[in-house]
This record gives C-alpha cells, structure tokens and sequence, in this order.
C-alpha cells in the first residue's frame, strides 16, 4: 500500500495564499510520485481531522503562523505524525528573528545590527540613521516590511493603524546596500547561490510571488569566494539553529565593503516557498533535482523529534 501523505497548506496567517500555492503543485507531485495524498487546508479543526485521516506523513507546506513557528510541529510530535522541514525548536528560534540573530551571530554567522522596539516607539522617530529597515520580529514574505530611506522625514504611520496585524515587536536594522542573494540547504547540503533582481521597489511579497516581480540569476554573479561563503553560512546557519530537511538563508552583500565582509544574513526560512516562482524548486533544479525528486525527498525525509 503506497504512503499515506497529508499535505498541510493554507492555514491562517498572512501568507495563506501562497501557502495554498504552494501546497497544490506539492499535492500534486506526491500523487504523480505514487503516494496517497490527503489535501488539507489548515483550521482550527486540524487536530481532529489528522486523527481521523491518519496519515503516515505530513508533508508540512505552511508558511507563518502556526506552521512555521513550532507550533504545528509541536501537535505533530504528540500525535505522532512524522513530518517534513524542521522541528519544534528551530522552527521557533528562526520564526522569531531578534533570538535567531543573536544564535546566527554566536555561531559566527554575520547578521546587521539594530534594534528590537515596540511598534510605536518605531514610528515616534527614526531609532536610526536613513536609511534602515522596519520589520516584523516574527512574519516572513516581507509583510509587513518598511525601507525608510534617507528624504523620509519621519518613519511609516502605517505602524500605527489599528488593524496592524503583524504583532507588537519590530525590528529596526540598518538597510545593507549591494545584492539580494540566498541559498537553499537539503539535509546537510548547501545548494547553490541565486541574487534576487526585484523589478518593484525591492524584494517585497509582490515581488516574491507576482509572475516577472523579479529576475532569478543562476548561479549568481559574484565572484567564487563570495558564492562559496554564501553556501558556506547557509550551512552553518542551518546548523546553528538545528534546522532540518529543507530550508532557505537569505543574505544582502555590499561589494563596496571588499571580500566576504559584505555579506550579512537577513534570515533563515525554515518553510521556503514551493509555488511556481519559488527559489528552493529552482536551486534544485540547479543542482540536477527535479521538482517530483524534491518532494519526494522531503516526505522521505520526514521523521518525528526533529
């Protein structure tokens, strides 16, 4: 009898739409590899409803909350579902970006400095020089996510409007000019190295997931030494916070800076896009992985206590 997969998408939080993106060519991949897939929308309900469909994995496509905090991966590990990407730890030190900062940095990983503050503090007065960024401790797929640049003569109100969701806590850290770069980790190996091109104002949601929102280039132009380190820091990162199958370091370099210096790490995704203009189905297709090999890979790959 062929595995039984349930693919956990959708969900509540802001990013529930790309997730449902996501999640659809994932299904589908698992049924054109063999497997016997369950389609799950994740709601309040979703306990009661693993228990009764009983799935021998989960193939976990959630992005934000609560599938990328720990907290799906916690009601994972207590009714006993083996599952993909990382466990309930990592997923919650990336999640929270201030406490993965100060891991990344203790292991060596560079990281921009700056500031954790309430969200009005950060729309009183600029906490730094312009030009810097605003974004939320704990969200992913840049929502919520301000540059403030040099002839802003005061910081975004939006912070301050009753119907911000993106929680209480902002980080503030200066903007790194250069290149938008990242790099994909499968198991214990970095693949290989994208810059990200926005064609909008700067790698917003729009630009992650509106079909020409940006140019992928593959590998990235950079010279050996600085592709290399971006692999390099992408393994150690994901190793730092305990990461496991699948994830994604997003880094900015300033070539202005000479060397290796430039780089610094802006986060690591534990639960990576997987829709059509996604980057890890790209990276790994890069490294000779088609899309049906990745899915495949990340349902073998499920374990519990992760």
């Amino acid at each position: 009898m062929p595995k039984h997969v349930a693919v956990l998408m959708g969900g509540w939080s802001a990013e529930r739409e790309i997730s449902l993106r996501s999640g659809k060519p994932c299904a589908d991949a698992a049924e054109r590899c063999g497997y016997r897939v369950s389609r799950l929308d994740v709601d309040r309900e979703v306990a009661a409803k693993l228990r009764e469909l009983k799935p021998g994995v989960a193939l976990n496509v959630l992005h934000g909350r609560p599938g990328e905090d720990g907290t799906l991966q916690g009601l994972l590990e207590i009714l006993g579902i083996p599952y993909s990407h990382s466990g309930v730890l990592a997923s919650a030190l990336a999640m929270q970006k201030d406490i993965a900062k100060t891991v990344l940095k203790a292991a060596g990983v560079p990281v921009p400095g700056g500031v954790v503050v309430s969200r009005a503090q950060a729309a009183e007065r600029h906490l730094l020089p312009p030009p810097y960024v605003i974004k939320p401790v704990a969200e992913g797929s840049s929502v919520g996510v301000f540059i403030v640049r040099e002839d802003h003569k005061h910081p975004p109100q939006e912070l301050t409007r009753a119907d911000w969701s993106f929680g209480d806590k902002v980080l503030v850290e200066p903007y790194i000019p250069g290149k938008e770069l990242t790099c994909a980790v499968m198991g214990d190996k970095a693949l290989g190295v994208i810059e990200i091109v926005p064609t909008v104002k700067f790698y917003d949601y729009e630009a992650k997931y509106a079909p020409g929102g940006s140019r992928h280039l593959l590998p990235a132009p950079v010279s050996a030494e600085i592709y290399e380190e971006c692999r390099r820091l992408s393994l150690a990162a994901h190793r730092a916070l305990g990461c496991r199958g699948v994830s994604r370091t997003d880094f900015r370099y300033d070539g202005s800076l000479g060397g290796a210096k430039g780089l610094a790490c802006l986060e690591v995704n534990t639960q990576p896009g997987m829709t059509e203009t996604s980057l890890v189905p790209e990276l790994a297709q890069h490294a000779g992985i088609g899309f049906e090999d990745l899915v495949r890979w990340m349902i073998e790959d499920a374990s519990l206590d992760r």
